[in-house]
């Protein structure tokens, strides 16, 4: 099965999260097919706290993958932020 998930970077105490398409058999920072955006839990001022490329992640929707609890609710938050990225 596919799903998209987070996959954490940044340093130590500064999270930063890749959003990507994977199998679920691969390491949570492992193997990836595709990296689709990003989620920065800590960003500040006129930082971009997500930026997500909708129309791939509806592809790959389309396509049966899954999304996390997580990756749902930041779907949910970039379509709404950026709604012309979803039509």
């Amino acid at each position: 099965m596919v799903k998209i998930r987070l996959s954490r970077g940044g340093a130590k105490k500064r999270p930063f999260y890749h959003i990507i398409v994977s199998d679920v058999r691969a390491a949570r920072d492992g193997r990836n097919i595709e990296r689709v955006g990003y989620y920065n839990p800590v960003a500040q001022g006129a930082e971009p706290r997500v930026v997500l490329d909708i129309a791939r992640v509806d592809h790959w929707l389309g396509q049966g993958a899954q999304l996390t609890d997580k990756v749902r609710n930041l779907y949910k938050e970039a379509a709404r932020l950026n709604p012309q990225a979803s039509a």
